[in-house]
């Protein structure tokens, strides 16, 4: 399958090459994936050996739980606990960017769940994706298809990028919509829900919506396994040094001609760029200052950034509340210094 410079294969969803993908995850194949939040990496739950794979293209480390992509509830109980409180959100939610960790069934291998009592199952809402899974018959784990704590893929272009003498097959369906992962909502106790990571749906409208309040999860060292997929300290991250500032925050640029320098704004500047960023190459996420479009751009971003030569990168923060406050997760951790 060698499309040049890279063995992975390209296909663009018609009825064939969903027939052909369906049919290499059935016989244990890995395959990149479009969903709205990210691509992810694609293998059968069922299989051991594949789930395994896929921890060792990413070089996820075994303690990080994967999410389990379903067709819907009913698909979704085949594998967990699913209690009343999770059955109305995924009602209102599904299909789309909100993923549950509820208590397990037994018929899942261990590595899936990082060998925790519970699973992390969601249903995308890319209609490629909702497809695949109905031709399938089966559950797919679908981690970000990108090499573990790099920058996650929202085209089929980046999986290809850094995950293309690995796998096999990446299914295009364009651009991601949302551009960062789900929201991780743990209700293996309904009584006590935790917001595992933020993501498009925010928080405060998870906890409107359940009619009680929606508590974060203790902070954790890094070992042991995780309660819940995507939760290390650092990840998301370029190889690019990267600082953060708030909106009005004049970092240190210590010799400001000292290397190439990119300032990431969250929105166009409305006047001239501060007198720090002198020398400085700027961007910015959105251009009307909408968190949505903002979202969408941090990553393919971020990627563009890494790869023409920038020595530092400086990022605005975003403002707080809703989805704001999922793209500042993402920014703190890709600017975290803890290395694994």
């Amino acid at each position: 399958m060698d499309n040049g410079t890279q063995r992975i294969r390209r296909l663009n969803g018609t009825d064939e090459d969903l027939q052909v993908l369906a049919h290499a995850l059935r016989a244990g194949n890995l395959a990149a994936i479009p969903t709205e939040t990210v691509y992810g990496l694609a293998a059968n739950a069922f299989d051991e050996t594949a789930c395994r794979r896929v921890f060792e293209v990413k070089g996820r480390p075994l303690i990080d739980p994967l999410i389990v992509h379903v067709t819907g509830i009913d698909h979704a109980e085949t594998l967990a606990e699913v209690n009343d409180c999770a059955r109305s959100l995924m009602k209102r939610y599904w299909p789309g960017p909100l993923t549950f960790v509820l208590k397990r069934r037994n018929n899942l291998p261990p590595i899936v769940s990082a060998g925790l009592p519970t699973v992390a199952v969601r249903c995308p809402g890319h209609p490629l994706t909702q497809k695949l899974l109905r031709i399938c018959g089966l559950p797919l784990v679908g981690p970000s298809a990108n090499r573990f704590g790099y920058i996650s893929p929202t085209c089929a272009e980046h999986v290809e990028n850094g995950l293309g003498d690995r796998i096999d097959f990446v299914l295009d369906g364009g651009p991601c919509n949302v551009g960062i992962e789900s929201t991780i909502l743990g209700l293996a106790n309904p009584d006590h829900p935790v917001l595992f990571r933020p993501g498009a749906i925010s928080r405060e409208e998870l906890s409107i919506a359940l009619g009680r309040e929606i508590t974060l999860p203790d902070k954790r060292a890094d070992s042991g396994p995780m309660d819940a997929p995507g939760m290390l300290s650092r990840h998301y991250s370029p190889h690019t040094p990267l600082t953060l500032f708030g909106a009005g925050e004049i970092p240190n640029r210590e010799n400001p001609s000292a290397a190439k320098v990119a300032v990431i704004f969250f929105k166009h500047p409305d006047d001239d760029a501060p007198p720090w960023t002198q020398g400085a190459d700027i961007f910015w996420f959105s251009e009307s200052g909408q968190p949505s479009e903002a979202a969408r751009n941090v990553f393919s971003l971020l990627r563009k950034l890494d790869t023409n030569g920038h020595e530092r990168i400086f990022v605005q923060r975003s403002p707080s509340g809703g989805i704001g406050d999922a793209i500042n997760d993402r920014l703190s951790r890709a600017a975290s210094t803890t290395r694994r």
